[in-house]
């Protein structure tokens, strides 16, 4: 078991431990449960689905990256295909309070970058903020998602973002975690293609200016995110901190970065590049590799 979640695995009741230590024990566990998993931990812990997520909150939560403000946030999304996805929030000591991650952010995210293709809930151990909530909104599922929080009743988004504004006002029809591909090529290595095949699948219908990020770290593994971006613009997900999530969820640590590399339009209206300097400086990685995406 990772060691971060030692300690609210602890706290958890006993017959919900017993079922969960063979997942947690495994050591390809990345942060997310499959449907037969889910099935097998209301089983045995007797709880059901949306008893069973706000149990696993704290493990969730035990993720959190939290240098600045040391309050962590655990979020689980779960799938309309049975999967569910851990997310917690992110924070970055010497980058900007602009790059930081929130838990809705993360568990959405990483649902993305495994495939997903919508979202049925979603379960936070406190009230999603106004950010969280207009990201949420630029899902397929949109309004129309669940929200679960302890100690309230299950509601929808629409009841915490009532009269919303969305995607869907200014007629956009490819939402986030709809299937996409945008048709990007470019030379270059494999993490170079990892960058770009994340870029082809990146959300930019305000700007068109797409792009993705892929990480290599010091294990040799490889982790990638594309650009996520938001209707109200300021909730959108640089690319950078998708990759980061996917890492985080993968239980290696932010400072392990030693090779970056970022595919975005050169001219494109809105430029990762500066941001995504800087927060990789702070976290220690001084190798920001470039690729000048073009159509095929």
């Amino acid at each position: 078991m990772h060691p971060r979640f030692r300690p609210a695995f602890a706290g958890l009741a006993a017959d919900l431990q017993a079922a969960l230590l063979p997942i947690l024990d495994a050591d390809d566990f990345a942060a997310f449960f499959t449907p037969d998993q889910v099935a097998m931990l209301c089983h045995e812990s007797g709880l059901n689905e949306d008893a069973l997520a706000l149990a696993l909150l704290p493990l969730a939560a035990a993720c959190a990256v939290t240098p600045l403000s040391t309050f962590n946030v655990g979020a689980v999304a779960r799938g309309q295909s049975g999967h569910w996805y851990f997310g917690a929030n992110m924070e970055f000591a010497g980058a900007t309070m602009q790059q930081t991650v929130h838990a809705e952010q993360s568990a959405v995210t990483h649902a993305w970058l495994r495939g997903e293709s919508g979202l049925a809930t979603m379960t936070v151990n406190y009230t999603p903020c106004g950010h969280c909530r207009q990201f949420m909104n630029e899902l397929n599922s949109g309004t129309a998602l669940r929200i679960s929080l302890p100690g309230r009743p299950v509601v929808t988004l629409a009841d915490y973002l009532p009269d919303a504004f969305g995607p869907r006002d200014l007629n956009i029809t490819t939402l986030v975690m709809d299937s996409v591909d945008h048709g990007y090529r470019a030379e270059g290595d494999a993490l170079a293609q990892a960058a770009i095949a994340a870029a082809n699948r990146s959300h930019a219908p305000y700007s068109q200016a797409h792009s993705g990020v892929a990480l290599q770290t010091a294990s040799g593994a490889c982790y990638h995110g594309g650009y996520i971006e938001n209707v109200a613009f300021n909730p959108s997900l640089p690319p950078l901190q998708a990759a980061l999530i996917l890492l985080n969820m993968h239980g290696e640590s932010c400072h392990q970065i030693v090779r970056a590399v970022l595919a975005e339009s050169p001219d494109a209206r809105l430029q990762q590049q500066p941001a995504t300097a800087a927060t990789l400086q702070a976290l220690g990685c001084r190798q920001l590799d470039c690729v000048a995406l073009q159509k095929a």
